[in-house]
């Protein structure tokens, strides 16, 4: 994360010569003033710093504001722009307080509930337990690794300053960062890791470079705690670069790519005859095994030298890219989008307090470390994204929305705790605005409508699935339901409750579904759609209508038409629903249109007749209603 990384890396592969660096230890004229204290090893294992005084700090020279310009950084005054200079050229950041405003010695401690700090940014941060803080006698006067205090900020009229140069733990720097939503270089190079070895020259070179810009004497060095151990060792195979990276590099060449990264070599032992004992830098913490060396060498040395190699065909004929579950997954999204859906992707994670509303908040679902308090918990739904992406666009002037999403929901952590579903809503208007009829609202229908289009792309029986009154609490009582087939839930769909709506500060109606594409069962191997079978004989339409009690479902009579006689019904839909004058009390007519397809010789009235009165029976058996005359 330095430019001197990037030297290093050119020279490795033959362009040009890594110059060495001036690391000559200053020395000191007097005993800081200024000690430090560590109290959590953990958090600060290595803290160096060093007293300069009689210094004058003013504008930098014309070298170091061009190249801090030509990176994009604003000059601000010397002691700034070395300590930014040296993080950006050789990745070590470092921070310096106005030592005439730090009271006492300097602690790194955790903050205590209640502190707070200005920061270098302008803004004021409250502290918790959990950050890692610097701190004099007065109270925090920055943050570890993260960003420094306005307090104790050098100025014009500094004159005295103290260097720091550290080693802060990279996972709590990062949850601190994360916590306040502090972006900085400091933090961006300290939660990656920074060189263990190398605290104490940067230390030396900053030294340097605030004496020749801003005079002074510098005191000696101040040492609290010590580097933690980082050297390791690790054999390099020679066969494993062509096994593992597809192209033979001669053990020698694999030596001096990785001297001239900065590892130390040496032959192996006998059993091992041939191989590398590789040492790898301080600066690279990241190389962890034989397979970060052969990476090493590979980057080097070039990924466009190694061969095209064709992989061998078992078979000659091909075999399906994507499995039965991918593909009905691929189905249901083309399907959604026919529908005027638009396909959206939000985040896995969502808070807590949303996660609660769709049934979600586990204590497993949690996230130890979440990008953002906002972000800490697994969804229970899809929904909870999708809902707020609908609101966001209704905030910006777009309040009819038609989304859809594909993806993972979690009930537990464990594998089969996440499921893939498919969720959608549709909120504002279902149309443009039109003289001849006003566009309506989104309701249960319109969800029902897409949730059944879905199952029916992926293959399930359409016919056999039930709906239940039962949906969960996030949906609207007497406004939503739930598609089974059998004892499986299939789907949930309806309008979200106002509870819900409000907590998303959405107006509503909006009306969603959410699909379980693995409560769906596979086709059986072998079983596809059966080959499309045009008749040439004229179908036959008759419509029925029976008076039954208003709290029947209509799907109880419409399955009860199509058991009558499948081979001959094409098609059977309802078409309407009556309640009021010339119907007795508790009662309801419900209206459907039968389409009956030939396939071996046109129908006669006599074979209408019969099939007409069946089909009234089994309707009258099944919901104890009667024919309307």
């Amino acid at each position: 994360l330095g430019v001197r990384g990037i030297a290093r890396d050119l020279a490795a592969a033959g362009m040009g010569r890594l110059s060495p660096l001036d690391t000559t230890p200053i020395e000191g004229r007097f005993r800081s003033p200024i000690a430090i204290h560590i109290e959590d090893r953990k958090a600060c294992p290595l803290f160096l710093g060093r007293h300069i005084r009689g210094l004058k700090n003013g504008p930098s020279p014309h070298w170091l504001r061009e190249r801090l310009e030509a990176i994009g950084l604003r000059p601000i005054s010397a002691l700034v722009d070395i300590t930014n200079f040296l993080t950006f050229d050789v990745n070590r950041p470092l921070h310096v307080f106005d030592a005439g405003k730090v009271t006492g010695d300097l602690a790194v401690r955790f903050a205590r509930r209640g502190e707070k700090l200005l920061a270098l940014n302008g803004r004021e941060y409250e502290l918790d337990p959990e950050i890692t803080a610097i701190a004099d006698d007065v109270g925090v006067q920055s943050l570890g690794g993260v960003i420094g205090g306005e307090p104790t900020a050098c100025t014009e009229t500094t004159t005295e300053v103290f260097v720091e140069a550290a080693l802060f733990d990279p996972i709590r720097t990062a949850a601190t960062g994360r916590r306040l939503e502090i972006i900085s270089d400091a933090r961006y190079r300290f939660e990656r890791g920074v060189d263990p070895a190398f605290v104490g020259p940067g230390l030396e070179i900053a030294t340097r470079l605030i004496l020749e810009l801003c005079g002074g004497e510098a005191s000696e060095v101040v040492v609290a705690g010590a580097a933690p151990d980082w050297q390791r060792e690790y054999l390099l195979r020679p066969e494993r670069l062509a096994g593992l990276g597809g192209l033979h590099v001669p053990p020698a060449e694999s030596r001096a790519i990785l001297e001239t990264l900065g590892c130390t070599i040496s032959e192996a032992a006998a059993e091992h005859r041939g191989s590398l004992r590789v040492e790898p830098p301080s600066w690279r913490g990241d190389i962890e095994g034989e397979a970060d060396l052969v990476e090493e060498v590979l980057r080097v040395k070039g990924y466009d030298e190694i061969p095209a190699v064709p992989l061998p065909r078992e078979t000659v004929i091909s075999r399906p890219a994507i499995d039965a579950r991918r593909r009905r997954a691929e189905l249901v999204r083309r399907t959604l989008a026919s529908r005027g859906l638009t396909e959206a992707v939000t985040f896995s994670f969502i808070s807590s307090r949303v996660a609660e509303l769709f049934g979600g908040g586990k204590p497993e679902l949690r996230l130890v470390n979440p990008i953002s308090a906002e972000l800490d918990a697994m969804r229970p739904s899809a929904l909870p994204g999708l809902v707020e992406a609908a609101r966001h666009n209704a905030d910006r002037g777009f309040p009819d929305a038609a989304l859809f999403e594909l993806g993972p929901a979690y009930r537990d952590d464990t594998p089969e705790g996440q499921l893939t579903v498919a969720a959608g809503l549709r909120a504002g208007r279902l149309g443009p605005r039109d003289w001849r009829q006003p566009p309506g609202e989104p309701d249960l229908y319109d969800a029902k409508a897409d949730a059944l289009a879905a199952l029916a792309a992926m293959g399930a029986p359409v016919d056999n699935i039930q709906t239940a009154d039962d949906p969960p609490p996030w949906f609207h009582p007497g406004r939503a339901g739930a598609l089974r087939l059998g004892p499986s839930l299939l789907a949930h769909f309806g309008e979200l409750h106002p509870d819900v709506l409000d907590a998303f500060e959405v107006k509503g109606p909006v009306a969603a579904f959410e699909v379980f594409l693995d409560a769906v069962p596979l086709p059986r191997a072998g079983r596809g759609k059966p080959p499309l079978k045009l008749s040439v004989f004229q179908p036959v339409e008759r419509d029925f209508a029976f008076i039954v009690d208003r709290d029947l479902p209509a799907e109880t009579l419409l399955r009860a038409a199509r058991g009558v006689d499948r081979k001959l019904v094409s098609e059977i839909r309802m078409f309407d629903v009556y309640e009021g004058k010339g119907l007795p009390d508790g009662k309801k007519s419900l209206a459907i249109s039968v389409v009956l397809q030939p396939q071996e010789a046109t129908l006669t009235d006599s074979e209408i007749d019969a099939f007409s009165k069946r089909l009234v029976v089994a309707v009258e058996k099944a919901t104890g209603g009667t024919l309307r005359s």
